[in-house]
């Protein structure tokens, strides 16, 4: 198989619900390396559906998985010294940073 069009982009993905997740998800399935990023609550479509059988759980909604195929993620809180230190080292890894966050 050959080589993807972005193997060699770094992403960090730092948005929420759908809009941030769905572009790094374009580019996770064109090979780019993409970090989520999620706070130590989750990502919120993580409490959205579809889930089989109707079980609502975290690690089972339909739109969480979609959206986040194809990455590596993470739970950070930024909040504190230790997360945003983190955070700035994440961010200095990435060739590129989506968020969808309002200030």
């Amino acid at each position: 198989m050959p080589d993807l069009a972005l193997a060699d982009v770094r992403v960090l993905d730092l948005g929420t619900d759908v809009p941030g997740p769905y572009c790094a998800k374009l580019l996770a399935d064109y090979g780019a390396d993409v970090i989520k990023v999620e706070p130590l609550e989750g990502d919120p479509s993580r409490r959205t559906g579809p889930f089989p059988d109707d079980l609502p759980h975290p690690d089972t909604s339909g739109l969480f998985l979609y959206l986040n195929a194809n990455k590596r993620g993470i739970t950070l809180d930024y909040s504190t010294r230790s997360g945003r230190m983190l955070l700035d080292k994440l961010i200095g890894w990435a060739d590129m940073v989506i968020e969808n966050n309002l200030p």
